[in-house]
């Protein structure tokens, strides 16, 4: 139930927009690691292990090199809350 000036379901649409903008991101970083994969990091050098390999197939960085990528990658910067005041800002 919506309350005030939105409509019933207008909350749960935000929230499918947020997790379908999630999930276009998540593929879209995929995408780019696909192909052929590396044997070795290109960022730092290290082997990459042949279970990383087998399971990422287009891997090109290790474990520790691809979780600092991840930690980089800035939240999508749209802001859906439905008070007034978050759409002021």
């Amino acid at each position: 139930m919506a309350g005030g000036w939105s409509r019933d379901g207008a909350v749960q649409d935000q929230i499918d927009d947020t997790v379908k903008d999630a999930v276009l991101a998540a593929r879209a970083r995929l995408a780019a690691a696909a192909g052929d994969g590396e044997t070795h990091c290109v960022e730092c050098g290290e082997e990459i292990p042949e279970a990383r390999r087998r399971a990422m197939p287009g891997a090109k960085t290790c474990v520790a090199c691809q979780s600092g990528r991840d930690a980089r990658i800035p939240p999508a910067g749209i802001n859906r809350r439905g008070s007034k005041d978050s759409q002021l800002r």
